[in-house]
């Protein structure tokens, strides 16, 4: 099978696969069982499985828009998916290089095209997922404060309580938060967004490039994007990546001090998902919000 063969008949890599007819080196990358297929005229893919069986209905149907969706803008580089299946998903191998400064730069412009490129609503005409939680996308004119609220703080805040992630005082400070949020953030027109872009969702190429991928992309604010961005740890060179996004446009005064409302979202994902051990950053980031 070469790549030829595998973009006319994408529905026969499963078969290929099973019969150990393509090397498959496994890799590992987030949630789903991932590996590196190496096909009959040397191209590399990366192949994306769910572990023990059929993948939750949607979650790469809705990989597969989103990073459709942001191809669309022609502004950052993003893998392109050859295979498209409800459970097997196969695009583009990014070979790893390093994160230099003259690829941080062109990143930042990069991804203030993106954003500039826009969306027709809050959220997506297709249902969401982040990590292995679904994403409320049901499309909204908003206004963003309400939106953020309603469909990306409190429904992970409810499951992070309900699991025990959270304390009791933990989630009246996020309530708070929710209630009070129009004090706090800036509207604008909806962005198009990544919408989990944390450092590990951001790869540096061989070729001198800032690659998205496991995009959860929405029609969103685009300073979310920039706050995940200083999540655990930070990508490399940030300063250069926001000097340059800012020269193309600048976001609204004061966004530094919005940047723990905007994390809030993910960290709330991550109570959701993995539990207590990013408590103290949930509310640290809720504490910071109230503050401001």
């Amino acid at each position: 099978m070469d790549l030829a063969y595998l973009r006319a008949h994408p529905q026969h890599l499963p078969t290929f696969l099973t019969h150990q007819r393509i090397r498959e080196t496994p890799v590992h990358r987030g949630v789903s069982s991932a590996s590196r297929l190496t096909l009959d005229d040397g191209t590399s893919l990366f192949a994306k499985s769910w572990p023990g069986g059929d993948a939750p209905e949607g979650l790469f149907a809705a990989e597969v828009a989103g990073s459709r969706w942001l191809r669309e803008a022609g502004a950052v580089a993003v893998p392109e998916i050859f295979v498209a299946l409800p459970d097997l998903i196969a695009m583009e191998w990014v070979e790893p290089g390093d994160a230099g400064r003259q690829a941080a730069e062109a990143f930042g412009r990069g991804l203030a095209a993106l954003h500039r490129s826009g969306a027709e609503h809050f959220g997506a005409p297709w249902p969401g997922w982040i990590g292995p939680l679904p994403l409320d996308n049901t499309p909204s004119d908003g206004p963003w404060s309400t939106w953020f609220a309603d469909r990306r703080l409190l429904p992970y805040l409810r499951i992070s309580a309900d699991r025990g992630a959270l304390s009791g005082a933990d989630v009246a400070v996020v309530e708070e938060v929710a209630k009070t949020i129009g004090r706090y953030g800036v509207e604008e027109p909806p962005a198009r967004i990544h919408g989990d872009l944390w450092p590990g969702n951001l790869l540096w190429g061989a070729d001198g490039r800032g690659w998205l991928v496991d995009p959860a992309a929405h029609g969103g604010h685009r300073e979310t994007d920039l706050a995940t961005l200083s999540l655990f740890g930070g990508v490399p060179h940030l300063d250069v990546i926001l000097g340059a996004y800012r020269a193309q446009w600048p976001p609204a005064p004061g966004w530094e001090s919005r940047v723990p409302l905007h994390q809030l979202h993910l960290l709330l994902v991550h109570t959701a998902a993995f539990g207590s051990g990013f408590r103290g950053a949930v509310r640290a980031a809720a504490d910071a919000v109230l503050r401001s």
